[in-house]
């Protein structure tokens, strides 16, 4: 599914000043719904049916838990959620993935076997809203927020079109009252609204769209001629493209959202500053990472149980919130990978000491070291195939005494793009939007116009779908 300006732009233009016509509560969240639904469906109508039908059983779980006080029996709607959720997930996403790999795991055992497979078409965003809705039930039943009465209410939460597809996945709990209070549009909301809309554009389509080519050339390259300055030219650009696409999304997403007098949460917070894996997952993908430490990691038991158990739990955790991403070994492998350092960062004591460490030793030393370690998993992350991994892993160790082609004027064209983020982290510190744009109107005018600018001529003919559309 590819990302067109021009069509979202059409359907903003007719949905925001109708929208804002509308007085009454009730009616703005009636329309919000309709107009997310007519959003989805442009994509695929064929699942919205899914998507009605999912939210429809737990919107009525959740009105079931509310009038269930015994035990047993607000474990069995609880668990009837959550079977539902991951089955629906399970069936569309990961069916054939694990009958496919049980066939090759039969096949290397020397036993022919003809498994059948469904090749259903994924439903796009199918993982966030699932995730989402599936939250909103687990915290109904720990009682951490009562039952939502209003089914519209509800559905809009689950199905709210600025960040249906890619998330962030919001917590009920934060979002899910904005739609039971009254909403104004002001004037500090529409012009940071159409700033995040504006910086999101400019990362999706004047860096990571430009940087995409670079890193496919170097991943599409024959494996026999991979050497390690084209797995580090291909890994670099993968880390600037991903960042800026999906944090590009995050940005479009909240913008969006903040017209229509809604506040979402930060996404990300300039993750690749993290000097441990624990930061980075604390600034990379907030919404999920902080899904997986609530909704899986914590029950598990977290760090309760000793290290062994806190090691397990990590490595289950993040196993799992790989396999989220895909269905392919990589990204479990990917996952893995980060459960390992976690661990590992962890178990030699670098989390514990990290917040004493000094500004040099953490800027000049461990922000580096683990960038390094960042971009690895990037790879893995990348990667079409195992084969693909071990061979790039192995490349690492040649070529670097030359000649080394076009790669420096790749890693010149990959830093060239990067540097409107570089800037914009310079000035945006922790996250304070009144950094974003000048006060005055008009260099706020001033500076987004230059970006809308910079976007069009640094703009690619062929739009390309956003990364995580595809989970």
């Amino acid at each position: 599914m590819k990302f067109d300006t021009f069509v979202f732009a059409a359907f903003l233009a007719l949905v925001f000043p109708t929208y804002w016509a509308i007085r009454d509560r009730r009616a703005q969240n009636l329309f919000v719904l309709a107009a997310s639904y007519v959003f989805y469906g442009w994509w695929d109508a064929r699942f919205l049916l899914l998507l009605v039908l999912t939210t429809a059983f737990d919107w009525a779980i959740g009105r079931a838990l509310d009038r269930v006080d015994a035990p047993i029996g607000r474990r069995r709607l609880i668990a009837a959620s959550v079977t539902l959720n991951l089955a629906v997930l399970g069936l569309f996403k990961y069916f054939d993935f694990f009958v496919e790999s049980a066939g090759t795991l039969a096949a290397s055992l020397g036993i022919p076997v003809q498994l059948p497979t469904l090749r259903l078409v994924l439903p796009v965003g199918i993982s966030f809203y699932t995730f989402q809705s599936m939250s909103y039930t687990i915290d109904v039943y720990r009682r951490v927020i009562p039952a939502e009465r209003s089914l519209v209410a509800f559905a809009a939460y689950v199905a709210f079109f600025p960040q249906l597809v890619a998330g962030p996945i919001e917590r009920a709990a934060s979002l899910l009252p904005r739609f039971a209070a009254a909403r104004t549009l002001t004037r500090e909301g529409l012009r940071t609204g159409l700033t995040f809309v504006v910086y999101g554009l400019v990362k999706k389509v004047a860096i990571a769209d430009n940087v995409a080519p670079i890193s496919d050339l170097a991943f599409a390259r024959p494996l026999a001629d991979l050497t390690g300055p084209w797995v580090l030219l291909g890994t670099v650009a993968f880390a600037v493209q991903i960042y800026a696409d999906f944090s590009g999304y995050s940005d479009i997403a909240r913008g969006v959202a903040r017209l229509f007098g809604f506040d979402l949460m930060a996404n990300f917070r300039r993750p690749y500053v993290s000097a441990t894996p624990s930061e980075f997952w604390r600034r990379w993908h907030i919404s999920l990472s902080s899904w997986l430490r609530d909704y899986l990691y914590v029950p598990l038991g977290g760090n309760r149980g000793g290290p062994r158990a806190t090691y397990r739990n990590l490595l289950l955790t993040m196993g799992l919130g790989g396999l989220w991403h895909g269905a392919a070994w990589n990204f479990v492998l990917w996952g893995l990978y980060h459960g390992v350092l976690l661990s590992a960062y962890r178990a030699l004591g670098v989390e514990e000491a990290a917040p004493r460490w000094s500004r040099p030793v953490r800027l000049g030393i461990a922000v580096p070291v683990f960038f390094v370690f960042t971009l690895y998993g990037w790879l893995l992350f990348r990667a079409e195939s195992l084969e693909q991994v071990a061979a790039m892993t192995a490349a690492l160790g040649s070529g670097w005494t030359g000649p080394w082609g076009v790669v420096p004027a790749g890693l010149a064209a990959v830093a060239w793009f990067f540097v409107p983020i570089g800037v914009h982290h310079l000035l945006a510190r922790k996250d304070d939007e009144r950094k974003w744009a000048p006060a005055g109107s008009l260099g706020w005018l001033t500076c987004n116009v230059s970006a809308l600018l910079y976007a069009t001529v640094q703009g690619r003919a062929s739009a390309q779908a956003f990364i995580y559309f595809q989970f």
